[in-house]
């Protein structure tokens, strides 16, 4: 009569079980980075549509058609400042994004926002003449990545 398992019976169970993990672990943590990249490339797009409708107001407003001077009057480089919510004559988003060192969001300086996604901060330059807003694919630090948000 038997009872118990045999030492290479549970031997070979863990290292099923090692192999089993080691191919689906990095298939569901894969998500959560794509999911980042989504949400990001959500928020750049509502930034770029909102400028173009500060544009679109001023317009139908009779203020002549121009972009909004800055998307916001946030501190430099400050944890917890309201970005991208217009300043006190024009409105850009109407729930606006906190900034955060970590991993979010940060006004680096006038027009200019840092984002840190992938391990990377990925510069943004908000230019008020034309009502671009972007980041450098050709730079050697984030290129590749401001090239995923842009896609």
């Amino acid at each position: 009569m038997r009872y118990a398992f045999t030492m290479i019976e549970l031997v070979f169970v863990i290292v099923v079980l090692g192999i089993l993990a080691g191919v689906a672990l990095p298939r569901l943590l894969a998500p959560a980075d794509d999911a980042r990249l989504v949400k990001a490339k959500s928020t750049i797009s509502s930034i770029r549509s909102a400028i173009s409708l500060a544009k679109n107001k001023s317009i139908l407003g009779g203020t002549g058609a121009s972009y909004p001077s800055s998307l916001d009057d946030a501190a430099y480089n400050t944890d917890n400042e309201e970005l991208f919510d217009g300043n006190a004559t024009q409105k850009i988003l109407e729930y606006p994004i906190y900034s955060k060192s970590s991993g979010g969001w940060i006004k680096s300086s006038d027009n200019n926002y840092s984002l840190n996604i992938e391990g990377k901060n990925v510069v943004f330059i908000y230019n008020s003449n034309t009502g671009k807003f972007t980041c450098d694919t050709n730079n050697s630090d984030y290129g590749s990545t401001c090239l995923k948000l842009l896609k």
